[in-house]
This record gives C-alpha cells, sequence and structure tokens, in this order.
C-alpha cells in the first residue's frame, strides 16, 4: 500500500481527495491537515510515502512544508497540488524538492496515477516546464559581479543549492555540520546581495550553464 497524507485548508476538498485515493486500492490515507504549520509537525512521523501539499494556505504553503519535510526525511516525495499556474511557484517547487507540481484540475484518475508514479520514485515534473521557468526567471537578472567573492566552499554550497539540497542534504554530502552550512548560505546571500535562497539558486544555474 502506498502511504499518503493530504493536506489542504478545504474539508470538502481533503474528503474527495481521500475516498478518490482509498478507491484505488492501493493506496491509503494515513493522516491529513487543513494547516501548514501542522502538517509539517505530523508528516515526518507519520512517514507517508507521498505528501499531496496544497501550494496555499492560510497560515503558509505547500512549497515550504515539502521543503521543511525533505529535510527530515527525503524518502518522503512531495506532490504539490495547486489552483494556479505560477511560473514562480513551480520554481520554488522545484527548489523545495517536489516531485510533482498539479493543477487541481487535473483528472481523478491522473491524480491516482500521478501519486504512484512519485511513489515509485519518478518525477511529473517536465523538463521543457522546468527550462522555462528558469528561463523566465534568468532573464530578470543580471549576473552579478559578487560572483567572484564567493570562496572555492561556497561556490560548492551555492551549486548544491542550485540543485535543490536542503541545508541537512548538503551537509551530508560535505561532511560539515548543518549549522555550519546555514552559516554557508547565509554568507553566500549577502555577498550576491540577494534576500532568497532561490535567487542564489537562478544565478547558480546560469553560472553552471557557463562553465559545463
Amino acid at each position: 500500500m502506498i502511504r499518503v497524507f493530504l493536506l489542504d485548508d478545504h474539508e470538502v476538498v481533503r474528503r474527495g481527495l481521500a475516498d478518490l485515493l482509498h478507491a484505488s486500492g492501493d493506496i491509503e490515507v494515513v493522516g491529513e491537515s487543513g494547516s501548514a504549520q501542522e502538517a509539517a509537525r505530523r508528516i515526518p512521523a507519520l512517514r507517508p510515502d507521498v505528501a499531496i501539499l496544497d501550494a496555499r494556505l492560510p497560515d503558509g504553503n505547500g512549497i515550504d512544508v515539502c521543503r521543511d519535510i525533505r529535510a527530515v526525511d527525503s524518502s518522503i516525495k512531495g506532490l504539490i497540488l495547486t489552483s494556479y499556474e505560477d511560473d514562480e511557484a513551480l520554481f520554488a517547487a522545484i527548489m523545495a524538492g517536489a516531485s510533482g507540481y498539479v493543477l487541481k484540475q487535473i483528472r481523478g484518475t491522473d491524480l491516482v496515477d500521478a501519486v504512484r508514479r512519485v511513489a515509485a520514485g519518478q518525477s511529473l515534473l517536465d523538463p521543457a516546464i522546468t527550462t522555462r521557468v528558469l528561463d523566465r526567471i534568468r532573464s530578470g537578472v543580471e549576473q552579478p559581479r559578487e560572483l567572484q567573492s564567493l570562496t572555492e566552499q561556497e561556490r560548492r554550497i551555492l551549486e548544491y543549492v542550485a540543485e535543490g539540497l536542503t541545508n541537512r542534504e548538503i551537509a551530508s554530502k560535505m561532511f560539515l555540520a548543518e549549522k555550519t552550512v546555514k552559516n554557508y548560505v547565509s554568507s553566500v546571500l549577502a555577498k550576491l546581495g540577494l534576500e532568497r535562497r532561490t535567487q542564489a539558486a537562478v544565478l547558480a544555474t546560469r553560472l553552471l550553464g557557463k562553465t559545463h
């Protein structure tokens, strides 16, 4: 059985999704919530195979929840469910390590198939869409001169950020303490004159594109 957790602030949507998934015969809903903060606490403890996460919630968003739960347990797959086609949200979902990003208008049978594919380790993120998102965001960002000020260690950190790795995953790869990685990321953002991790990821993607 594929274990699924549902996060959506509308109870009627959660009930509909639960009925749909239960009817599939090979999927069970092990928990649900209408709160981003509650979900971020409960999901790691329940250890579902897939977390279906509403992109927009009154107390947060499913993309941040995805990032938080994958920082604790990277085996949990995140499937972002949204009512809106939003390139920036899609890019943020990619950076948060989500395995899929689907619209709520999706047919029931297609959603069940999406859950199965994500649980099996597949990605539902179309490479063409990913490229379009990157191109769209890159077009508004200038190559920063400050990039030359990064140390070799900071450049490696930036590359991993571009790959969508969490601080914990970066720490594991580089044999550093998670707090040390967090400090490195803060230093990188400060040197680049940026506020958000996703902005750094975009610049890093452009840099890597020039070096390969």
